[in-house]
């Protein structure tokens, strides 16, 4: 093993945890709530006085006890319980029962070793806990291995493109998570070189900083680390549409083309994206449009905006040497001074230092006075790992406003993302935040982040691995995440075998939390593609915008709730073991089972359906039993969808954005268990709703007594519909089934804000 024994000399109790005089050494264990306790240790006298970029939550005032025996110390809250060896300084932890949870190697969990990387003499920092035989492992951000359990894996976090969002988050299938709080290079090694051990190894470290948080519901270990780093604010309304995007549009009538063609063909879209180069012959970083292809950006997003479709636009954290704006950001000493060429356009750049608090305003308030200050609604940060010359551990010889670059490395587009959403909300609290960024570390959902996963192939494989790349992604506690969909390097439209790769990513993609289509020179607007394969995709579409209450609301509860949006199995079917290393299945919500079709001419597709519940298909409205595995019909038409017993779905009706009024609801009830929804609604895009300006209605079926409750509604909001119409179906084979609202609902309830019960079948 790496580690030795570091026995424990004395125990001192302080009034939100322990400190522990160690040989050699001192570490220390603070309760963060009951279920969440921290784990600090340093080599020296005393602990380095460091400021984590991640946690911005306190510790809440929890109780707590401290116990001692001849060998060990106890500290336990009403949750869990810690335990410190005396003899080797290992702490394991317990539930309150008593139960093993997780447990530091016993011959010696931790170390701090002599390391020279990145020019500088610092500390390689690692933590060795057992690995028990039957638990899955799942998180760590964003990798393309196409692993869903990395249990006998090994996995590296450091920022790249394609794939790498490095964060240091794990959780397990035994219900706990651990946060490893290091941005530097690390590796984590889960069971691979040694199956009985799982460890952290991170190349630069201060000290060993880890929370450990227990659920044991998955769902509880997220909330946790989200209220260590900061809620998912909401985003607007109109960020859950249809994106259009490529590589790309090349002027302002091409942008407004492209938008009006989908309300001339009454197609829903929310938003255009401007990608790149809309600067040249400006200087990179300039945040200019060229005003010979965009002569008035203002009029443009004045056009965009009265048809009801928004913009985002690519800023970079690069500038061309000594161009207007690169100068302002050296005069503050805030570049940092290497200075990298690229080869298109041809040139030379330096990129601002992110770490500095005077480099992030000054950053916002260039990309405000040129964009924000047109209309421009949002941020799509490209390179945000950060990449330099493309050598991707070069940062490592960086210095910071924060430190040395080898110590710093993850965090990157943590700060990068909050000079944008800092700023912002500084400027106006009318308009949320949205950014799309290529990168993503612990602590960058407060930032409004929605994660892509950067320049991949459209090819089969590569479709397959944006699965379980996307769902260890949203379970690391950052809820919003997305693909170039058909991959950013593709075939043509013309290519019948692209064209069904397509169609099926297509597919999958209205069901992820951002709904975008991107690529590199290859237009892939909906109208590009023959009349039949339009014809998929707009039925795919219009399904994504039926579903906008149920997406809407979610999304509610993932900001107030600490909730997780797109969902790995685990989550929801903890003791199924069948769902432990399944890739490609997933609940979207709480409702839904989403089965994307990977392969090539297939008409059907397996699909486990987890055990403990009755499936509908979403499709026919025929049922299932759970914990079986069935063939799913799988036609190029449509991928398999299934909901679950108890659930409630409300069903929009037909818009062609996210923002237009939906109203009348279809409340799609899924007898054969009890379940409950609610209804969120709010102005759609401004922060009133931190002050309460919302609403919810709370609905629920009881599958005992056959009766429905819409539930008294709570709040209220300018603009609010006071009066609603709930059309109601009790779904069954071939009623309340498919895209397609229900012709003829079983009930119809006009619900003014008061209670209401009726009976089902």
């Amino acid at each position: 093993m790496f580690g030795a024994a570091i026995p424990v000399v004395s125990v001192k109790k302080n009034s939100d945890g322990i400190a522990l005089q160690m040989n050699p050494g001192v570490m220390r264990l603070e309760v963060f709530s009951p279920r969440v306790i921290r784990v600090t240790y340093a080599a020296q006298d005393k602990l380095p006085d460091t400021t984590s970029f991640a946690v911005i939550g306190k510790p809440e005032r929890a109780k707590w006890h401290l116990s001692e025996t001849g060998g060990e110390i106890i500290l336990r809250t009403t949750v869990i319980q810690a335990r410190v060896n005396r003899a080797t300084g290992a702490v394991s932890f317990f539930d309150k029962s008593g139960a093993p949870i997780l447990a530091e190697n016993p011959d010696g969990g931790k170390s701090l070793k002599p390391n020279h990387v990145g020019g500088i003499d610092t500390l390689r920092g690692r933590c060795e806990f057992a690995l028990a035989p039957e638990e899955a492992i799942y998180g760590l951000g964003q990798h393309g291995g196409g692993a869903m359990n990395y249990h006998g894996g090994r996995i590296l976090l450091q920022q790249r493109n394609p794939t790498e969002s490095a964060i240091p988050v794990l959780v397990s299938s035994r219900g706990y998570g651990v946060f490893w709080d290091n941005p530097a290079i690390t590796y984590v090694d889960a069971g691979r070189a040694d199956p009985r051990i799982l460890s952290w190894d991170s190349e630069a470290a201060d000290a060993i900083d880890f929370y450990f948080m227990f659920g044991p519901k998955l769902d509880g270990v997220v909330a946790s680390y989200r209220q260590l780093t900061g809620a998912a604010p909401m985003l607007g309304k109109w960020g859950w549409g249809y994106w259009q995007c490529k590589e790309r549009y090349q002027s302002q009538q091409e942008l407004l083309d492209v938008a009006g063609w989908y309300r001339a063909n009454h197609v829903p879209l929310d938003g255009v994206i401007q990608d790149w180069q809309y600067w040249t012959p400006n200087p990179w970083g300039s945040h200019e449009f060229d005003t010979n292809r965009y002569p008035d950006p203002k009029k443009m997003m004045e056009q965009l905006h009265a048809e009801n479709v928004h913009a985002l636009i690519s800023v970079w954290p690069k500038f061309d040497v000594d161009s207007p704006n690169a100068n302002e950001l050296r005069q503050a000493g805030a570049l940092y001074p290497q200075v990298i060429p690229y080869v298109y356009p041809p040139g030379k750049g330096q990129w601002y230092d992110a770490f500095n608090p005077t480099a992030r305003q000054i950053y916002w308030r260039q990309i405000s006075r040129e964009l924000f200050a047109d209309g421009l609604d949002g941020w799509w940060l490209d390179a945000s790992e950060a990449e330099f010359s493309g050598k991707w551990g070069e940062f490592r010889d960086f210095k910071t406003a924060a430190g040395p670059g080898v110590k710093v490395f993850n965090a990157y587009p943590l700060l990068h993302t909050s000079a944008l959403y800092e700023g912002q909300r500084q400027d106006t609290s009318d308009k949320r935040v949205f950014i799309l960024t290529r990168a993503a570390y612990a602590g960058q959902q407060r930032n409004s982040a929605v994660t892509w996963s950067g320049d991949i192939q459209g090819t089969w494989q590569v479709f397959r691995r944006q699965i379980p790349a996307g769902l260890n992604f949203s379970v690391s506690g950052i809820p919003y995440w997305n693909t170039d969909t058909g991959g950013f390097f593709s075939d043509p439209v013309t290519s019948p075998a692209y064209v069904e790769l397509f169609t099926r990513w297509f597919q999958w993609s209205a069901f992820c939390p951002m709904f975008r289509v991107h690529g590199s020179g290859r237009a892939k607007e909906v109208w590009r593609f023959d009349p039949a394969t339009q014809k998929i995709l707009i039925a795919c579409d219009e399904l994504r915008y039926h579903l906008m209450p149920y997406i809407y609301s979610t999304a509610w509860r993932v900001t107030s709730n600490g909730y997780t949006m797109m969902r790995p199995l685990v989550m929801d079917f903890q003791t199924d073991t069948n769902v432990f290393d399944l890739a490609d299945e997933y609940l979207f919500g709480q409702a839904i089972l989403v089965c994307p079709v990977t392969q090539s001419n297939v008409t059907t597709r397996a699909v486990y359906l987890p055990a403990g519940t009755k499936w509908f298909d979403f499709r026919t409205g025929e049922t299932d039993p759970g914990g079986q595995r069935i063939d799913a019909a799988a036609p190029i038409e449509s991928m398999p969808l299934f909901v679950r017993a108890g659930s409630i779905i409300p069903y929009g009706p037909r818009i062609e954005y996210a923002m237009e009024k939906s109203d009348p609801i279809e409340l799609r009830v899924y007898r054969g268990a009890s379940g409950e929804f609610t209804l969120y609604d709010d102005e759609g895009d401004n922060y009133n709703y931190e002050k309460g300006k919302y609403a919810t209605i709370p609905i629920s079926w009881n599958d005992a007594r056959h009766t429905l409750k819409i539930g008294k509604r709570a709040g209220n909001f300018p603009g609010m519909l006071k009066e609603r119409t709930f059309n109601i179906v009790w779904v069954s084979k071939n009623h309340g089934s498919g895209v397609s609202s229900t012709e003829r609902p079983d009930a119809v309830v006009h619900y003014t804000g008061d209670a209401v019960r009726l009976s089902g079948p």
